[in-house]
């Protein structure tokens, strides 16, 4: 029988992440690579690791599993973020008001605009020329 898992999905942009956290040996494994080798951006493994950090909890108490698609490197460590929080909010209720806090259970809901027809962008126009 597997063990004991708390699950959370998170969204970011295009990004989707699912989060599996279970009691272990502090494995953090994203896409079958460990979180370093996958986020190697400075700074990324810090922004990941916040729920962890607002929490109080300790990271070598807990195997985390993700699965993420899509999106960007941003995207794609936001939406890490998001489902890792939504997990421990899953673990201990207690840990939501905490979370909110820290701005970590709000999903952020901003999205590329799309093109539009006689545009070079969303909203670039053509360089306007008299003559």
């Amino acid at each position: 029988m597997a063990a004991q898992y708390y699950e959370g999905i998170g969204r970011r942009k295009t990004a989707t992440a699912r989060v599996r956290v279970s009691a272990g040996s502090g494995n953090f494994v994203v896409n079958q690579k460990s979180l370093e080798e996958f986020f190697t951006r400075y700074g990324d493994p810090e922004t990941i690791l916040a729920p962890f950090k607002a929490t109080g909890e300790n990271q070598a108490q807990y195997d985390v599993s993700v699965i993420v698609s899509g999106g960007g490197v941003n995207g794609q460590t936001d939406a890490v973020q998001l489902g890792l929080a939504r997990a421990f909010a899953k673990m201990n209720p207690d840990y939501v008001s905490v979370l909110r806090k820290n701005r970590l259970l709000t999903r952020d809901p901003r999205e590329k605009e799309r093109k539009k027809p006689g545009l070079k962008r969303a909203r670039k126009a053509p360089t306007y020329t008299k003559r």
